[in-house]
């Protein structure tokens, strides 16, 4: 769907300028998504996971390791 309406704003542009700033619109994140990133949310990786939320599973994870025995090797 997407495929579609880019190449009918490709079609009505003018020139690759034209194309270009409606390419950044069409592949632009939604306004809300915009505002609740810009308001000091945190920084996260590709994984969706903040570096403290990270820390936090690492170190449940090595409560369970430590539970049963460790690893092995």
């Amino acid at each position: 769907m997407l495929s579609a309406a880019e190449a009918a704003m490709d079609m009505a542009a003018e020139d690759d300028a034209e194309r270009q700033r409606n390419r950044a619109q069409l592949y632009a994140p939604p306004k809300e998504a915009r505002r609740r990133m810009s308001g000091g949310a945190l920084r996260r990786d590709a994984a969706g996971l903040s570096a403290g939320d990270a820390r936090a599973l690492m170190a449940q994870m090595a409560a369970e390791d430590a539970r049963f025995g460790g690893p092995r090797g």
